[in-house]
C-alpha cells in the first residue's frame, strides 16, 4: 500500500507591523473614548444624585432670596437701605403669554429643546468672546440662570460654571419646563430691589404682572441682562431702548409679528416712582449700579460707604430749589480734585423723574467746550497773552458770529476766553486742527462722539455733565487725571471687607504750565467775563456755556478744594427765554459753592508756573515764522477738504452770550 507524504502546511504570512504614529493615534482615540465614557458616566451619576437631593418645588417657592444693601454717606450717615421686595407668586397659567415669550426670546430661544445646557449657545458664546478678545456674551440658559440664582454665587470661575451646568441638568430632570419657567419668572432679580415679575410690575408700573402689556413685558424681560444698568429706577431711557431690542428679538423669533412689535411702543409706558424717595436717590442709584463690578457677593447684607457729603448734597438741593427757572430741569455734580463725588442732583425732583441728567443725559455744552480748544492752543505754544484778531472769518462757507454781533479787533487769549469770543475760538481750532481738539477732550475723559467739523469749536457735540466736570477737575488738579467715583468701601454686615478704593497711580494729562495758563483764563472769565455772577468771594475759575436759542445753560467751575458743574434746560430741548450760562447756571453754582465751602479756609489757584523755554527753532517750525517771538497769524479759511455744513446742522451751532450786566447793589 502506497504511503504518500502529506503535503507541507503553508505558514500564514506575518501581519505588517503598524507604524509608531498609527499606534499612537489609535491609543489616543481609545483612551479618549474610555475617558469620555467615564466622564459621561460620572456626569450622569452627578446629575442623578443632584436631582435626588434638590428641594421640592414647594420648598423652592418659599426659600429666602435677595440681599439688603445699606448705602452710607462719607460720614457714616445712612442714605438709603435697599432690600428685596416681592410680589405675589404667579402660577404659570396666570402669567401673561407675552411675558413668557419675551423672556424665552431674549434669554433662551431654544429653551423648549435643550436639556438644561445649550451646546449651540455655548459654542456661539465662545466664538463671539474669542473674536472680541473678552467676555462679551454668555451662553447660560434660563435653567442655568435659575440654578445660579437659587444655589450659587455670581463668581466667574470654571468650578462654579461646572456646578451650574450639573444643577441645570438636574433641575431639568426633576421639573417640567413650565415649572422651571414659573420658578424663574417668580424668582429672578429685575433691579430696584424687585424679585420676580409681580414685584417688578408693581414697582415700575404700579399694577400686578397679570395685567402686563406687551410693551411692559418687553421692558421687564430686558432687565435681566443687567438689572442695575437697565432698571427704570436707574435709567428709564435705557430701559425703554432695551425693550425695543427685546421686541425686535421677539419678532425675529416668531413670538409676535413685526406689526405687533411696531405698535407696542415702550416709550409711551409711564413708570411709577415711590413718593418717599429723596433727591439723594440720584446719587445712590448711580453707586448701586456699580456694585456688580466691585464684588460678587450676592447673599450677605452689604454696607456701602460712599463719597457723598451730606452738607454738599443739601446745598445742591437748596440751590436748585431756589435758582432753577420755572419749567426747566437742572443737574448738579460736585467732586473733589481726586474725583470723589460729594453731591449729585439729576433733576428737579426724583419723585417725579428718576432720569439722572448729571450722568446719563447728553446735551450740547456750548462754550463750556472751549476748554478743550484753548488747552490744545496752549499746549501748541500759545500763552494767555498771545493775540488774535476778532474779525469776520470764514471756514468753507461757515462764518462763526459773536453773540453781540460785534468784533473787537486785536484781543489776547485771556480776553477772548473771558468774553467767550466765538471767532477767536474758531481760529484756534483751525490753527491746531479739530482732531487735536477732539483728542484733548478724549484725553480728559470725554467718551461721547465728537463731530470734528469746524463748528465743534463752539460746542456742538453732546456731552455728559459728569464727564465735562471731571475734565475741568483735571485742570484744577494741575493737569493730573481725575476719574469720578462714588464708593469708598464695601463690607458685609459682619464687617468683612470686600472692596476698598485705593488711589490710582497719578496720570499727568497736561503739562503744569498748560494747566496754570488755563487757570489764568478761567479766573478771568469769572472776574471780568461771562461768569461774573458765579463769584463767591474767594479765588475761583470757571466757564459758562449756552447753546443756540437758549436751549441749554452750563456753568462749570472750581476752587482748589471743590469742582462743580451745573446744567439747566428742558428735557424736550425747547428754548428757555433768557437762559444763559452766565445767568441761572452761574447763580445756582454760586449758591451751591458758597454753602458747600462755608468754613473752608481760602486758598488760591495755581497760576504762576513758568512757561518752558521752547527756543526759536521749534516755534519757527510750528508756526512757519522767521521771528519766533511774533504772534502767529489767524487763518481765514479751513482746509480745502473741510466737509460742507448743512443749514439744518448750522442752526445747531452754538453762540455764547456776552457778559451779563453786573449785579445790582
Amino acid at each position: 500500500m502506497d504511503q504518500r507524504t502529506p503535503p507541507r502546511l503553508k505558514r500564514a504570512a506575518p501581519k505588517p507591523r503598524r507604524s509608531f504614529l498609527s499606534r499612537l493615534v489609535g491609543g489616543l482615540v481609545a483612551w479618549t473614548l474610555v475617558l469620555g465614557l467615564v466622564a459621561t458616566l460620572a456626569l450622569l451619576a452627578a446629575v442623578w444624585l443632584t436631582a435626588r437631593s434638590l428641594p421640592t418645588f414647594e420648598e423652592l417657592m418659599k426659600s429666602p432670596q435677595g440681599q439688603s444693601v445699606v448705602v452710607r454717606a462719607s460720614d457714616g450717615t445712612e442714605l438709603v437701605t435697599v432690600g428685596p421686595s416681592f410680589g405675589r407668586w404667579l402660577p404659570y397659567a396666570r402669567i401673561p403669554r407675552h411675558m413668557v415669550d419675551a423672556m424665552v426670546a431674549v434669554e433662551d430661544r431654544r429653551f423648549d429643546w435643550h436639556p438644561g445646557v445649550d451646546p449651540l449657545g455655548v459654542a456661539r458664546a465662545i466664538r463671539v468672546n474669542l473674536a472680541a478678545g473678552d467676555t462679551v456674551q454668555g451662553g447660560s440658559t434660563i435653567t442655568q440662570q435659575l440654578a445660579k440664582n437659587l444655589f450659587l454665587t455670581n463668581s466667574r470661575t470654571w468650578d462654579r460654571k461646572l456646578r451650574e451646568a450639573v444643577l441645570a441638568l438636574a433641575i431639568e430632570r426633576r421639573f417640567s419646563k413650565k415649572a422651571i419657567l414659573e420658578l424663574y419668572l417668580n424668582r429672578v432679580y429685575f433691579g430696584g430691589g424687585a424679585y420676580g415679575i409681580d414685584a417688578a410690575s408693581r414697582k415700575f408700573f404700579g399694577h400686578s404682572a397679570e395685567n402686563l402689556t406687551l410693551a411692559e413685558a418687553a421692558i421687564i424681560a430686558g432687565l435681566v441682562k443687567a438689572p442695575s444698568r437697565y432698571a427704570p429706577t436707574a435709567d428709564p431711557v435705557r430701559a425703554v431702548a432695551r425693550a425695543e431690542v427685546v421686541l425686535a428679538t421677539m419678532a425675529d423669533a416668531g413670538a409676535i409679528t413685526p406689526a405687533e412689535a411696531a405698535v407696542a411702543n415702550p416709550g409711551a409706558v409711564r413708570f411709577v416712582v415711590d413718593r418717599d424717595q429723596g433727591d439723594v436717590r440720584y446719587f445712590t442709584d448711580w453707586v448701586l449700579g456699580q456694585l456688580d463690578t466691585l464684588t460678587d457677593e450676592a447673599i450677605q447684607p452689604l454696607e456701602v460707604v460712599t463719597t457723598l457729603v451730606p452738607a454738599h448734597q443739601a446745598a445742591a438741593e437748596a440751590a436748585a430749589a431756589a435758582r432753577l427757572p420755572a419749567g426747566t430741569q437742572g443737574a448738579v455734580v460736585a467732586m473733589t480734585t481726586d474725583g470723589a463725588v460729594t453731591a449729585m442732583l439729576g433733576g428737579r425732583d426724583y419723585a417725579t423723574s428718576t432720569y439722572n441728567r448729571a450722568v446719563v443725559a447728553e446735551r450740547q455744552p456750548g462754550s463750556a467746550f472751549k476748554l478743550f480748544v484753548y488747552l490744545a492752543a496752549l499746549e501748541d505754544g500759545m500763552t494767555p497773552d498771545s493775540t488774535l484778531v476778532d474779525e469776520p472769518v470764514s471756514f468753507s462757507g461757515w462764518s462763526p458770529r459773536n453773540y453781540d454781533r460785534t468784533f473787537r479787533g486785536t484781543v489776547t487769549l485771556r480776553q477772548a476766553f473771558a468774553l467767550s469770543i466765538n471767532t477767536v475760538a474758531a481760529q484756534l481750532a483751525a490753527r491746531v486742527g479739530t482732531g487735536a481738539v477732539a483728542s484733548m477732550a478724549r484725553r480728559l475723559g470725554v467718551t461721547t462722539p465728537i463731530d470734528q467739523r469746524m463748528a465743534m469749536s463752539l460746542g456742538a457735540s453732546e456731552m455728559r455733565l459728569i464727564e465735562l466736570t471731571a475734565a475741568y477737575a483735571a485742570v484744577a488738579n494741575n493737569g493730573v487725571e481725575v476719574r469720578p467715583f462714588g464708593i469708598r468701601s464695601v463690607t458685609t454686615a459682619s464687617g468683612e471687607l470686600l472692596y476698598r478704593r485705593d488711589p490710582p497711580e497719578p496720570r499727568v494729562l497736561l503739562a503744569p504750565h498748560v494747566a496754570a495758563y488755563m487757570n489764568q483764563l478761567m479766573k478771568a472769565a469769572v472776574e471780568t467775563g461771562t461768569g461774573r455772577l458765579a463769584q463767591i468771594g474767594r479765588p475761583l475759575a470757571g466757564k459758562t456755556g449756552t447753546t443756540s436759542s437758549n436751549r441749554d445753560g452750563w456753568f462749570i467751575g472750581y476752587t482748589p478744594d471743590l469742582v462743580a458743574g451745573v446744567w439747566v434746560g428742558r428735557d424736550d430741548a425747547r428754548p428757555v427765554p433768557s437762559l444763559a450760562g452766565g445767568r441761572a447756571p452761574a447763580q445756582l453754582f454760586a449758591a451751591f459753592m458758597g454753602a458747600a465751602l462755608a468754613g473752608v479756609p481760602v486758598s488760591d489757584l495755581e497760576t504762576a508756573v513758568a512757561s518752558p523755554d521752547f527756543g526759536a527753532e521749534p516755534d519757527a517750525e510750528v508756526y512757519g515764522l522767521s521771528d519766533p517771538t511774533a504772534d502767529p497769524p489767524a487763518p481765514a479759511e479751513a482746509p480745502a477738504d473741510q466737509p460742507p455744513l448743512s443749514d439744518q446742522w448750522l442752526d445747531r451751532v452754538l453762540n455764547e452770550p456776552g457778559p451779563p450786566p453786573p449785579p445790582s447793589p
